[in-house]
């Protein structure tokens, strides 16, 4: 009688039966992949890692950003298409949700924010499209529909990483114990081979040619040990991230009680006293609102001691942090207010859209503070940024009052991420620093007053509005600034806006250098 037992053939993981069901809550919420990566995957987050290390400029958007998304994108989809065939099917399937189907529209999002950088020089514009890149690229992977899934999405990313990285290595020995030993040896003769036929033929065309030349010389750094250290840096974190992602889309961990949009019940006392008051402090605050936002001008004037700078900044962030409350509040009530009787749907209803009306009321106050002071001082980045953000507020109150009519909206926060996406595309579009400076030459011709310190610290985005105003010294003076603030590019940094604003700045050459920095200095 044998006493062999039932070993795994070379290259399958785990039993010969399996899956076994997971008992940990950990197994049971994230078991992991059933098949380790192929091939594809880890050549193809290895590329892409090698492209990202030798196109991204960590100093300033450019052409490099969007390359390398392009190229994680597509590392991600190979690895995702290609997969390693069972070595023995599976006696039990384990179904995997892979996520809502607009998973797909948040990666091509993902991918246009950091696009921006090729059409947009404003530094701060492109942070704020990296920043909300992470949360499209979230929404792309997880398999979750809350804010909660994408939150732990962020959370179990160090986890994805290092899993991934082992996914990823045995997936090599993999390839090792199917009689490929000599993969190795085989892929480093023909790197060798590529870098040796390259630097010949490269070395004979560069001495052939002077054209040549110079496109080699842009398009290769000199290499410095901080070159080398920050290739290592940029291609390791590619690679960290785009292992985590593949992962992640592999073998998302199961959203379970993330995803539900009902939590425990409360009494219905327990919510309506405490809103219903709430309800009523915010018609009182509104009543006194509404005689503000139809006295205008004559109410500030007439008002003692109060100045339009006062008026508009008194009780701005206020406001902005009662109407982010009130989506808190909006978002508590609608998890734990009962709603299984008519009588709690339509208290429901009344009480929680008329916090919602009120607090438009309120959005439309703050976004009139914000126009007097605009109207009265000038646009500047903070003021636009805050206007916009006011503005999304009201677009998700719309959306509350919306989702009120049946009650669940389990759609409402994505749709409320996409908005605000939308919102900063479109900022994008409408080229933030370029409104700003034509806002400032406009008042400069109503007022004939200027602020040359904060013009000059605009992007090369202002140039062709600030071409356009009419004082020569003026406008030659801040041309130059920025000019000579702007660094050249190579192919990695290459922007449109740099290219564009490089020659407007050419045709205006400042004839006093001096005076223009004593100008811009002079606070």
């Amino acid at each position: 009688m044998s006493t062999a037992t039932n070993q795994p053939a070379i290259g399958q993981l785990g039993q010969l039966n399996g899956p076994w069901p997971p008992y940990t809550v950990l197994g049971r919420r994230w078991p992991g992949p059933g098949r380790p990566a192929s091939a594809a995957t880890a050549v193809a987050i290895l590329a892409a890692s090698v492209v990202a290390a030798l196109s991204v400029p960590l100093d300033r958007a450019g052409l490099g950003w969007f390359i390398t998304a392009l190229a994680g994108t597509a590392a991600l989809v190979l690895a995702r298409i290609v997969r390693v065939p069972e070595a023995i099917p599976a006696a039990v399937r384990r179904d995997v949700d892979h996520g809502p189907r607009d998973r797909f529209l948040w990666g091509t999002a993902t991918v246009v924010l950091l696009a921006t950088g090729t059409f947009r020089a404003a530094g701060w514009l492109f942070v704020l499209c990296l920043l909300t890149a992470t949360l499209t690229g979230a929404l792309a992977i997880t398999n979750g529909r809350s804010l909660r899934s994408v939150a732990m999405t962020y959370l179990v990313a160090p986890a994805a990483a290092t899993r991934g990285g082992l996914w990823i290595l045995r997936g090599v020995a993999r390839m090792r114990g199917r009689g490929s030993a000599g993969v190795p040896i085989r892929v480093l003769a023909t790197t060798a081979v590529s870098i040796a036929l390259l630097t010949v033929f490269g070395a004979l065309f560069i001495s052939a040619d002077a054209k040549f030349a110079r496109v080699f010389e842009a398009a290769i750094p000199e290499i410095h040990a901080i070159t080398i250290f920050r290739w290592a840096f940029v291609g390791g974190v590619t690679a960290v991230l785009l292992t985590a992602a593949a992962f992640l889309r592999a073998a998302p961990p199961a959203a379970g009680d993330l995803d539900r949009t009902e939590g425990r019940k409360v009494n219905r006392l327990e919510w309506a006293v405490p809103l219903s008051l709430l309800v009523l402090l915010f018609a009182a605050f509104v009543a006194v609102q509404l005689t503000v936002l139809f006295g205008g001008s004559r109410h500030v004037v007439e008002t003692d001691g109060l100045t339009y700078a006062e008026y508009a900044r008194s009780g701005f962030w206020q406001l902005c942090v009662v109407i982010a409350l009130t989506l808190v509040v909006l978002a508590g009530v609608a998890r734990w207010a009962p709603r299984t009787e008519r009588t709690d749907r339509i208290l429901l209803r009344v009480v929680l859209g008329a916090l919602a009306a009120l607090t438009l009321v309120i959005v439309a106050s703050a976004l009139h503070r914000m126009y007097v002071y605009t109207d009265t001082y000038g646009l500047t980045r903070l003021r636009l940024l805050v206007a916009c953000c006011e503005a999304w507020f009201g677009v998700v109150l719309v959306m509350v009052l919306v989702a009120g009519i049946r009650i669940r909206a389990p759609w409402l926060p994505r749709v409320a991420i996409a908005a605000g996406v939308l919102a900063l595309l479109g900022l994008s579009v409408a080229n933030p620093d370029g409104l700003i400076a034509e806002n400032h030459v406009h008042r400069y011709e109503e007022t004939q007053r200027i602020d040359l310190p904060y013009l000059s610290d605009l992007s090369p985005d202002a140039v062709p509005a600030l071409a356009g105003l009419r004082n020569e010294a003026y406008r030659s003076c801040l041309l130059m600034v920025i000019g000579e603030r702007t660094e050249a590019d190579d192919w990695r940094g290459w922007n449109l806006a740099r290219e564009a604003a490089r020659e407007v700045i050419a045709e205006h050459p400042a004839d006093n250098p001096t005076w223009c920095w004593e100008q811009v200095n002079r606070y």
